[in-house]
């Protein structure tokens, strides 16, 4: 039998022994092994990895799947874009849940444009230097959200005042505009789907909640956008909970975010 059946099919209902000096090079850095008590060890070519620190890796860092720390001896930038995307997440839907009654949202314009808006944007920036795709489209990205937003309830900008006459044109156009950023945010919740529990909750509620408040504008129905609002908190606490995971550390903390990988119907970890 060959190196790679018997690393790989598992027939006689033994746990498969990998042993990466005894594997050629082009098998080893082709294939992922798991070895030990319960498959808690996981060879990525000739690098052994405990599978709990790639699993920490997956909220803490927005890379949605099994990753080796990264070589580059920089600091993770994922906490700081996504605290900026909570916070501002949080103000503006407790805005949008009418919490204390308020009706006007400009007070958000300022962490809209600075903390959800330039800090996430440069954030995605280092997440791309990072080598992390997913984490610099989805931090990039929703930083343009928070700026775009913030440029509309700017008036230098004209955006609102545009629509003076024509406030169902207004209503609509917010209505698509929010309805882009679901159809982006449901692409990036297929891309959680190997991850933990609360990072796919994270892109998923949020893609939920983008849908709730564009119904809400194209229908003008206050209850569904309140909704959406009391959604949109949610999301800014999970949001939260991954920045934690990826702050939090044995050395600087006792309580730790634990990891939840999704259900999966897949033999081994890959």
């Amino acid at each position: 039998m060959s190196d790679k059946e018997q690393v790989s099919h598992n027939t006689d209902g033994h746990e498969p022994v990998y042993d990466p000096e005894n594997v050629g090079a082009d098998a080893e850095l082709g294939k992922i092994y798991t070895t030990g008590d319960n498959n808690q060890y996981l060879y990525i070519g000739r690098q052994k990895f405990l599978k709990s620190d790639l699993y920490e890796a997956f909220g803490g860092t927005l890379n949605p799947g099994l990753a080796p720390p990264s070589l580059h001896k920089f600091a993770n930038p994922a906490p700081l874009g996504l605290s900026a995307f909570a916070l501002t997440t949080f103000v503006l839907s407790m805005f949008n849940a009418r919490a204390m009654g308020i009706l006007v949202p400009n007070v958000v314009v300022g962490l809209a444009m600075f903390y959800g808006g330039l800090v996430q944007l440069i954030a995605g920036i280092w997440e791309i230097a990072l080598e992390n795709t997913f984490g610099g489209t989805a931090l990039c990205s929703y930083g343009g959200f928070w700026l775009s937003f913030a440029a509309i309830h700017i008036p230098w900008f004209g955006i609102l005042t545009a629509y003076e006459d024509h406030e169902e044109d207004l209503s609509n156009a917010l209505g698509f505009f929010l309805l882009g950023w679901c159809i982006f945010t449901f692409l990036l919740t297929i891309c959680t789907l190997k991850s933990t529990v609360m990072f796919f909750a994270l892109f998923f509620l949020l893609a939920i909640t983008f849908l709730l408040l564009s119904i809400g504008e194209f229908t003008g129905r206050v209850g569904v956008i309140r909704a959406g609002g009391v959604l949109g908190v949610i999301v800014a606490f999970i949001a939260w909970y991954n920045a934690y995971a990826g702050v939090a550390t044995r050395q600087n903390s006792y309580i730790l975010a634990r990891p939840y990988a999704l259900p999966t119907n897949e033999r081994t970890i890959f």
